[in-house]
This record gives structure tokens, sequence and C-alpha cells, in this order.
């Protein structure tokens, strides 16, 4: 049979007859018999036991293993790069359900795996863009997840950040005055003390 041989010679995942297979293969595979680290996704259980095997695999493997975070890195950033494209083109205006949002990033057959993202699930995810202010997130009664987009346009940003820092220099200017007043009231309090005193 074909078991797996065919991921071991030639180069591996970034042979020219790989890459091409991958391009044709379409279609969802099986969550389970993806590969992230290979980005490879198995016909059955059998192709993914012999592909865990394979020499392309645990070459994989070694170098995740020297720099686990770094994959995980560009992992979660893909994954995030991909949903937020897929959150500004509904615009601004729009409150979508994250669910719905997520299943229009994997429809891409080579999409990145929420467990392979430091975030594990998209309710951790969405409450993250939140956080982040990234996103206007909230939750219905029923406890789904709706986001919409923001627009984090470099010149809206610069002028809030603007605001704020003026803001903030203009209450660090009063809080000197207020506390070099409240110096000068104690400066005074202890001269009078020193005078005061029968003359």
């Amino acid at each position: 049979g074909t078991m797996g041989k065919a991921t071991d010679k030639a180069g591996g995942f970034l042979a020219p007859k790989a890459i091409s297979n991958r391009i044709k293969a379409k279609g969802l595979t099986k969550l389970r018999w993806y590969c992230q680290l290979c980005e490879k996704a198995c016909r059955d259980e059998n192709g993914y036991k012999c592909h865990m095997m394979s020499e392309a695999h645990l070459r994989q493997v070694r170098v995740f293993a020297e720099n686990p975070t770094s994959f995980i890195d560009s992992y979660s950033k893909e994954f995030d790069d991909a949903f937020m494209e897929v959150l500004r083109r509904k615009g601004e205006n729009v409150r979508s359900k994250a669910t719905s949002l997520w299943h229009e990033v994997i429809a891409d057959r080579h999409h990145i795996h929420m467990n392979a993202t430091r975030w594990l699930t998209l309710t951790e995810y969405i409450k993250y863009l939140g956080k982040e202010g990234r996103a206007h997130v909230d939750q219905d009664e029923e406890g789904k997840w709706y986001a919409r987009y923001i627009n984090r346009d470099p010149e809206v940003l610069r002028r809030q950040e603007a605001l704020v820092r003026k803001e903030r220099m203009d209450l660090d200017d009063s809080e000197r005055a207020a506390r070099m007043v409240e110096n000068q009231i104690k400066e005074a309090q202890r001269q009078l003390k020193e005078r005061g005193g029968p003359a």
C-alpha cells in the first residue's frame, strides 16, 4: 500500500509534490487526523499513525521542542490575522456571531486550528479581542458570543491617544499646582508657628 511512504521521501513537507498535493486536496478533513505541526491532513487513522512516525514529522517535532513558544506565537498570529480579516470585512456596523465568523476562518482548508493557538478556545479568543479593544464583544442570554469590528485606523488611534495624553498632562499640571499650594500652606503654617509665641 501507499501507507505514509510519500511523506517520508523527497524533502517531505516542502517538496514541490507535497505542496501541490496540499493545494489539490480540498475539503475539510476530520480535526483529529490533522497534524498542525506539519499542516498535514491525513485521510484516516492509519494515515495519521504513519505520518506520526514519518521522518518529516519527527523533524518538525524536534524543531518545535527547541522553540515551542515561537510556533505557538506564529500559529496565534496567523489565526488572529485570519479572524480579524473576516471581522474587518463585515464592517463596523455589523454585530456577528463569533461562531459564524470562526466558520468563515476555518473554511480555508489550511487554517490554523484553535487548539494550536495560545487561546485554545474561541471564547478565550473573543474575550481577548474585547479586552484589547480590538472588537466590541458581548454575550446574549444564551451565552453565545458576538463581535463587532472596531476601526483601528492609525490616524483615528493617534487622535484618540493624543487626547488621552493631553487629558493626562492637564491632570498632572493641576495635581502639581495643588501640591505646590499645599506645600506653600504648610510652609506658611510652620513659619507662623516659629514666629508665634509671646512677642
